[in-house]
């Protein structure tokens, strides 16, 4: 159990290819979460980040969560989780008040119902809102405000970000959750939980492309001015070169990921081509051999088309080139040799693989770019629980707004699942 001074934080992570828990602790007067926990178990059930068998994923949630259960001797209840896939949807909106107060000056009140007018937008019967993000405030004729908190004026407008997904998804996410005994505290978008993770403020502030490789899709988020500017789910990742390679070379899918993991290169040019991969040494199943320059040509051809349509993003935006902090690479496919090189090449821009910051503990164990989502995760809980200040990704009260949309979303799905379920 947690002691009387500390309160336990659980961040999980349900990826396409793996589920990861991490269990953290905060200690009053300690700033930051201490990992005590850390679970891991391999996912099935999961194709481009959405569920398709519920079964399985309750499975990995139960594997992984009992996993970090017993490294850190406590028993969890509750847990943030992310949220992802490729039926995201992404939509700017708009929010207009007159202050209430008759001096003009700018609420809480204000600001959480100038947000909530953001909200207002027209939605398919089966879609819910998960998030909704202030970039900016503009009030009277002041644009580009921060935080309008304290400020005097007569009428405030927001330019919001609204994120939101199919009620499908988040049931199904809400019912895996669920049935292995985890109350959700939170959902939190994928590429914005790997942001809290490894990106520093001052990345932030010049302009920075956070790019989160995962096994069934390619997520990113892009910064500017310490504010989010653009997100977005490619439904590509690195489990697609897995299948490439299992194609390529008429081998198993579990033959396929040995190679990618022991022999692979996201750069053939630097394999020599008289290099050969001896298949019984993988599988004493297989035979004969196979060049390594080829592997590393599969390799390439999937991750060139990955960081291509990354550009394509950049470009849609008018950022191509023009982020100074460059990219920043996390997830699992981030750690294949001479990923960022490739990137660098592709993108134009400074390029480096993004390790989870901010967290105390048993670092060993998540110092690892595939948990920058689940670090992320808990961070998310820990500076809420710590009243933080306004350095966030985010203003402090969009914050507030944005998990409140999310606790709507999980309550409905609450009620919805205690019809269904004993």
């Amino acid at each position: 159990m947690a002691r009387d001074n500390s309160a336990l934080i659980v961040g999980i992570d349900i990826g396409s290819t793996n589920v990861r828990a991490v269990i953290a602790e905060r200690i009053r007067g300690e700033e930051q979460p201490r990992v005590i926990g850390v679970g891991v178990d391999g996912s099935f059930g999961i194709r481009r980040g959405v569920i398709t068998d519920v079964n399985d994923v309750t499975k990995a949630i139960v594997g992984a969560v009992e996993n970090a259960e017993r490294m850190a001797g406590v028993q969890i209840r509750s847990a943030v989780l992310n949220i992802g896939g490729s039926d995201i949807g992404f939509q700017s909106s708009k929010g207009v008040i007159a202050i209430g107060r008759a001096d003009g000056e700018v609420t809480d009140d204000d600001i959480n119902r100038v947000i909530s007018e953001a909200q207002i937008i027209s939605l398919p019967m089966n879609r819910e809102i998960v998030h909704v993000i202030a970039r900016k405030y503009r009030l009277d004729d002041q644009d580009n405000i921060k935080d309008p908190l304290g400020m005097k004026g007569v009428r405030l407008e927001v330019d919001a970000l609204v994120i939101e997904s199919a009620s499908s998804h988040i049931k199904n996410i809400s019912k895996c959750a669920y049935q292995a005994n985890v109350e959700i505290d939170d959902l939190v978008l994928e590429p914005l939980a790997s942001a809290k993770a490894v990106l520093s403020k001052k990345q932030k502030e010049l302009g920075v492309i956070l790019i989160n490789i995962g096994g069934g899709t390619t997520s990113l988020a892009v910064f500017e001015e310490g504010d989010l500017v653009h997100t977005a789910i490619i439904p590509v990742g690195a489990g697609h070169i897995t299948n490439d390679i299992a194609i390529g070379l008429r081998t198993s899918i579990d033959v396929a990921e040995k190679i990618k993991l022991e022999y692979g290169s996201a750069i053939s040019h630097d394999i020599n081509k008289k290099e050969v991969i001896d298949l019984a040494q993988i599988d004493s199943s297989e035979e004969g051999t196979v060049s390594r320059h080829h592997v590393a040509e599969i390799i390439e051809a999937r991750f060139e088309e990955i960081f291509s349509l990354v550009q394509k993003e950049l470009k849609a935006i008018g950022k191509a080139g023009l982020l100074p902090s460059g990219a920043v690479l996390v997830g699992g496919g981030a750690k294949m040799t001479n990923t960022a090189e490739l990137a660098k090449e592709i993108l134009g821009l400074p390029v480096q693989i993004g390790f989870p910051l901010g967290l105390g503990g048993v670092l060993d164990k998540v110092d690892d770019p595939s948990f920058a989502t689940v670090a992320g995760l808990v961070l998310w809980t820990g500076q809420q629980q710590a009243m933080p200040s306004k350095e966030g990704f985010m203003n402090s009260r969009a914050a507030d707004m944005f998990a409140r949309g999310t606790g709507e979303s999980v309550d409905k799905v609450k009620g919805w699942l205690k019809k269904f379920l004993p």
